[in-house]
């Protein structure tokens, strides 16, 4: 794949650098104005670092899109003239609708947003995935860069608001959850760095039970509960004090923030 990254910030370089580990690309460019801050990307073969987005998108025929959300309408203006119809546009800015993209570049785009979270740092983001009606033929193009890096999902643009809750701010909600069990197991005995590591480890073998067994939470639940145990009598207390409707209402809550924060923006 010929791909270029308009815009390689710290998003930006995740991406790049899964691109490179899973030797997926055939050529890629990466832009920013200021090239020092890329040294780590020199010497790699087939990688060309620019501070020229239209020398990138001549050369590319994927346009991954990570700049600032104020830059984006500039830039998208400025490489319009030079899109040709193999041109796949992927789009990584929050809150600015395909719609608006549109209205910029024209409807006869191949024009894709993708949402990916922190964790694509380390291979391992949840990346929500839509398009445009024409973009839907290239969907697949997407995908596969994202499951380079993590897991990815298509869902309609409608819904990419409380993805970005589930996923984005979720990767915060999972963090808290981690701190609090590594402090219960600091006062259960442990020193911080050990309660730490209990910490998340135990999180990463939960989600990994359910990734490969597919199973319903619960079912994973009733194989650690007994009558009368200690699980149980834990779980129990935290439903008593509201974990699980703790976390919904602050989900909620976030999401009625962020749908807060768009209509200002409009």
């Amino acid at each position: 794949m010929k791909i270029a990254i308009i815009g390689t910030g710290n998003l930006g370089k995740s991406i790049a650098n899964g691109l490179i580990i899973n030797n997926a690309i055939t050529t890629l460019y990466l832009t920013k104005r200021n090239l020092d801050e890329l040294s780590e990307f020199k010497g790699y073969k087939n990688v060309s670092l620019s501070s020229d987005n239209i020398e990138a998108v001549k050369n590319s025929d994927i346009l991954i899109l990570a700049v600032q959300p104020a830059h984006l309408e500039n830039i998208l203006v400025s490489i319009k003239p030079f899109l040709n119809e193999n041109h796949v546009i992927i789009s990584t800015i929050t809150g600015f609708s395909i719609s608006k993209i549109e209205n910029i570049i024209g409807e006869d785009n191949f024009i894709i947003r993708a949402m990916p979270n922190t964790a694509i740092a380390v291979g391992k983001s949840m990346t929500c995935l839509c398009s445009n009606a024409k973009g839907e033929n290239r969907i697949k193009v997407a995908i596969s860069i994202f499951n380079r890096l993590g897991n990815s999902i298509v869902i309609p643009e409608g819904q990419m608001q409380a993805a970005t809750v589930v996923c984005a701010s979720g990767i915060a909600f999972w963090m808290r959850l981690i701190r609090a069990t590594t402090q219960a197991a600091i006062q259960l005995g442990f020193d911080a760095k050990e309660a730490q590591e209990l910490a998340m480890y135990a999180s990463e073998g939960a989600a990994n039970l359910l990734i490969t067994n597919g199973n319903h939470p619960e079912e994973e639940i009733d194989k650690v509960t007994t009558p009368m145990g200690c699980t149980i009598e834990g779980l129990n207390e935290m439903e008593h004090k509201g974990l699980s409707s703790s976390l919904i209402q602050g989900m909620v809550a976030s999401f009625k923030k962020i749908n807060t924060i768009k209509k200002e923006q409009i």
